[in-house]
């Protein structure tokens, strides 16, 4: 009950057990996790966490739907309305980032793990869901490479991937009391792949073969056609 005599919300009761369970899978992962055990963390009996979920498998698709719920509302809902695309993509960057290394993502990180885990349509489900993000930044580097942001042509799915593979390892290595702050990792990893200087190139003129604009660091600036011998920047 709460101090109010209340029921507590069953929508906010059922976000408890899945945040709870998703912290316990990702510790000790999906088949070293009993629904006891999630009970127990939940302060439950297993009949009242089997009132709410109907098996493990069922579980765990519902930590990853919740998941996902999260990454889209912390993710791409703050910079779907962003005109440019390297800014899209820097500050899509930053919000993963920040989603990684912070305690919410837990049900983002099983994702990550357990994906194979699922079977028939629930997996299915969850793999249209993730495909989503992944057109989302092929169609951001397709834009860019239209309007002469990038630096050569990159090819959108590669650049999608390395972008994704740069922030979904950094749960790997982040220490929340290490040397270096949430933000700082964010500041770092997007200015590596998005350098300040190249958010103020004009959209309306491609970058030419003699213009010295900045661009993304993707791909390296070709050699001088010149022969200048002049070591690329």
């Amino acid at each position: 009950m709460t101090p109010t005599g209340r029921k507590p919300d069953e929508g906010e009761r059922y976000r408890t057990i899945l945040e709870t369970a998703a912290r316990l899978i990702c510790e000790r992962g999906y088949e070293g996790t009993s629904m006891q055990e999630i009970a127990a963390a939940c302060r439950m009996t297993k009949a009242g966490l089997y009132h709410h979920i109907q098996n493990k498998e069922q579980l765990l698709f519902a930590i990853m739907n919740y998941g996902m719920d999260v990454f889209e509302e912390q993710v791409l809902a703050p910079v779907q309305d962003v005109v440019d695309p390297v800014e899209r993509l820097r500050q899509c960057m930053r919000q993963n980032i920040h989603l990684v290394t912070s305690g919410r993502s837990k049900e983002v990180i099983i994702i990550l793990h357990e994906h194979a885990t699922l079977t028939g349509e629930a997996r299915e489900y969850i793999d249209r869901r993730k495909k989503r993000y992944v057109r989302f930044l092929e169609d951001a580097f397709a834009e860019a490479n239209r309007l002469g942001r990038l630096r050569g042509v990159v090819d959108p799915t590669v650049a999608a991937f390395s972008f994704l593979g740069m922030i979904l390892w950094v749960y790997k290595w982040f220490k929340p009391d290490g040397r270096l702050t949430e933000e700082q990792i964010a500041d770092g990893m997007v200015e590596l792949l998005f350098p300040s200087a190249a958010v103020g190139v004009s959209a309306a003129a491609p970058a030419s073969d003699d213009q010295d604009a900045p661009a993304l660091r993707m791909v390296p600036r070709a050699a001088s056609a010149s022969g200048s011998g002049e070591e690329p920047q």
